[in-house]
């Protein structure tokens, strides 16, 4: 019997995702007065796919593992590495310097991000409170 089902997983990518995007967002602001700097993004769509893949391929039946052999070959696949994602972002045009960030867009994506991360962190939560509603009975 599984405790977490396949949308514990892909909220738990999603929070990954929104972490990595959120770093990238801020070594965008942390290198706003850099020369020729190019600011970074994340495929936050192209991450979630592969993520849902990934989740498709563990949520696969498996056989019982018995020896140190077939709990190898059982094992889930490595965590998504979301540093693929990672891409060049256009940002704005670029200026005197070089520099293509743009601050207030920047600020914008940060903000969003937070809220999407709130999101899920939020859902993340009510499924482990219907959990621990049903492994106390329901008197909890």
């Amino acid at each position: 019997m599984k405790l977490f089902d396949k949308t514990m997983t892909v909220l738990e990518r999603a929070l990954d995702a929104r972490l990595a995007q959120q770093n990238v967002l801020a070594g965008n602001l942390a290198n706003v007065d850099t020369p020729g700097y190019r600011p970074r993004e994340i495929d936050f769509t192209a991450a979630m796919t592969t993520a849902q893949q990934d989740v498709s391929s563990v949520e696969a039946p498996r056989a019982p593992v018995v020896t140190m052999g077939e709990a190898v070959a059982a094992a889930p696949p490595a965590r998504n590495d979301l540093t693929a994602a990672i891409t060049n972002g256009q940002g704005s045009a670029a200026g005197l310097d070089g520099n293509a960030v743009d601050l207030d867009r920047t600020m914008v994506a940060m903000a969003e991000n937070a809220i999407q991360y709130g999101a899920a962190a939020r859902a993340a939560a009510k499924k482990l409170a219907i959990l621990r509603y049903v492994a106390s009975d329901g008197n909890g």
